[in-house]
């Protein structure tokens, strides 16, 4: 099933002109009491998955991008009172009603977002229209009600009038975005602030995340496209479940982003808690990582250290009641940091993984895309190019591979054990 893309709705959003704005300004203010901006401590960030009184549904996150890093905002200028971000991000469920997480997480001073809309409705925090996150919180919105669309583009609009950076970010989205001040409209490949949109919904049994490294979010796919695997499969589920993308371009087991700027992200056993155990509603994880230890500097060497942390998180995971898939590693010979020893780590890892225990389904992904008459290297079918990341159709076999039957089989957390 082919992804929508709205561009009719994308150009009225993002097109708007200063009146727009202003109208949904005064919107806010007549719709929200309460006074000026709040300071919010890190105390607010539970997330709970119970719906508003006399309402029904629950709370299910539809979409994240995981805070990645902290940089200054090359999009700051003297004027940052006319400044606007417009985070373009796609659903996987629809709902009546929606929430939006904002994080400060890499920020060094407070961050005020003074206006706040979701396609261009209105959203408040704790009944006030504007809100002071303190560096390294981070708040999840009042509902707002509006209709969100399932598998559609979504425009979540901040005015952020005081940053100063460093901004809270998730690079390399493959999804544009914009930002927007007095001298014109920018295209952006980031996604600024926004880490989480939920959705009241009815009818969805939970939220599947896709924790993962560049291969899960996506690098190589078309822009714009919504083509990544975890993508092609919330097409599969259609609504029985959300799909939520927690993939980090660079994203290690066991260490914390080496690259410039810190863009490779926090450990994903450190951010476990927060990217996956977070999620509003998750039943299910599909962990897909390892590679980026085998492949970066500096390397990890000892297969069973990569397996033995890919199992850690499945057991804090089953604490959780939650049930965990696991994706074998896939080949990069032709790559520039391949060789014959990161490749037999790599196999090593999967022989583990394969042969049980380490998580309770698993989904083969090396099988699946691999040359079979060179199994170090994938088919050119599915090579974006540089050997190690896939094109479109690459991510639609892998997102093909995942046996729906298998997603959710519900198991006891610890306190019930």
């Amino acid at each position: 099933m082919p992804r929508r893309h709205g561009p009719a709705l994308l150009t009225a959003l993002v097109v708007g002109t200063a009146a727009l704005a202003a109208i949904v300004a005064l919107a806010g203010s007549l719709l929200f009491s309460g006074g000026g901006a709040k300071q919010v401590g890190t105390e607010s960030v539970a997330r709970t998955p119970a719906a508003p009184a006399h309402s029904t549904g629950v709370w299910i996150g539809t979409w994240a991008g995981a805070p990645t890093a902290g940089v200054a905002d090359t999009y700051a200028d003297d004027d940052l009172t006319q400044r606007t971000i417009r985070n373009v991000v796609h659903t996987s469920i629809g709902g009546d009603a929606a929430r939006i997480t904002l994080s400060n997480l890499f920020g060094t001073h407070p961050l005020l977002v003074d206006q706040a809309t979701v396609n261009t409705r209105p959203v408040s925090f704790r009944g006030n229209p504007s809100v002071t996150i303190p560096a390294g919180g981070q708040i999840v919105s009042d509902p707002v009600v509006v209709p969100v669309a399932p598998d559609a583009d979504l425009v979540v609009t901040l005015r952020t009038p005081t940053a100063d950076g460093p901004v809270t970010i998730h690079p390399n989205s493959h999804q544009t975005s914009y930002v927007a001040d007095k001298h014109g409209t920018w295209r952006s490949n980031l996604w600024r602030y926004l880490t989480a949109v939920d959705v009241r919904n009815k009818v969805a049994a939970g939220a599947i995340v896709a924790i993962g490294d560049s291969l899960t979010a996506g690098t190589g796919s078309t822009l714009d496209a919504n083509s990544r695997w975890p993508d092609v499969l919330s097409d599969r589920l259609r609504g029985r479940y959300a799909v939520v993308n927690q993939g980090i371009a660079g994203n290690r087991i066991l260490r914390d982003g080496q690259g410039y700027g810190q863009m490779y992200g926090q450990r994903a056993s450190g951010r476990f808690d927060r990217d996956v155990l977070g999620v509003a509603d998750v039943k299910t994880v599909i962990i897909a990582l390892g590679i980026n230890d085998v492949q970066q500097f500096p390397k990890e060497r000892d297969p069973q250290r990569i397996a033995d942390a890919l199992r850690a998180m499945t057991e804090r995971a089953h604490a959780r009641g939650l049930h965990v898939v696991g994706a074998t590693l896939m080949p990069f010979e032709g790559s520039l940091a391949w060789t014959p020893a990161e490749d037999a780590v790599r196999r090593q890892v999967n022989a583990l993984i394969r042969a049980g225990g380490v998580f309770d389904e698993v989904v083969d992904f090396d099988r699946a895309v691999r040359d079979p008459y060179r199994p170090s290297r994938l088919l050119p079918e599915f090579d974006c190019g540089d050997h190690l990341h896939l094109n479109d159709n690459g991510y639609l076999r892998l997102g093909q591979q995942v046996d729906l039957r298998t997603l959710h089989r519900s198991r006891p957390t610890s306190d019930q054990l």
